[in-house]
């Protein structure tokens, strides 16, 4: 049976949990407990998840644990923060005054945002912390600063 080698579009299921064991994402029929809407997190059975090994669309060491394997195979791989989504980075995190904000734009904590940057960038944002006055923006990726562990199948070679 063929294995798996870089250039290979390949179909794979994959579960990734946190060093706690929670999961935060699935393709093999999780049903999402999280009520934070718009967290990425996968709520709905999907279909696996396809991509071709070398084109860096992944985390790396995701795509990498792919290699050598047969269809039907698993294979348990532990990515560090660093080799994931990277560390927290406290200079993503901006306070920003109310007053800065379109007055019709009413924003709550646990709100994701997209914060256009003066080069025209859209920039991903989660909102943290809203006061009277300010309001807390994060850019951080939602898994910075974890360590991450994908249980990955291998379902097909194409």
């Amino acid at each position: 049976m063929a294995q798996a080698k870089n250039g290979d579009r390949v179909r794979v299921h994959y579960t990734g949990r946190l060093e706690d064991g929670s999961i935060f994402d699935s393709s093999e029929g999780f049903v999402d407990t999280c009520d934070d809407e718009g967290c990425g997190c996968n709520s709905n059975p999907t279909d696996p998840m396809e991509f071709v090994i070398g084109e860096n669309k992944l985390i790396p060491k995701f795509e990498q644990a792919v290699i050598g394997l047969e269809p039907g195979q698993r294979v348990e791989v532990k990515i560090a923060a660093d080799d994931a989504y990277g560390q927290r980075v406290e200079e993503m995190v901006a306070v920003v005054e109310r007053s800065e904000v379109p007055a019709d734009m009413n924003p709550e904590a646990g709100q994701h945002m997209e914060v256009i940057l003066q080069d025209g960038t859209p920039l991903p944002v989660l909102v943290t912390e809203v006061t009277d006055t300010t309001i807390t923006l994060d850019a951080n990726h939602p898994l910075a600063g974890l360590d991450l562990t994908f249980d990955i199948k291998l379902v097909e070679i194409s």
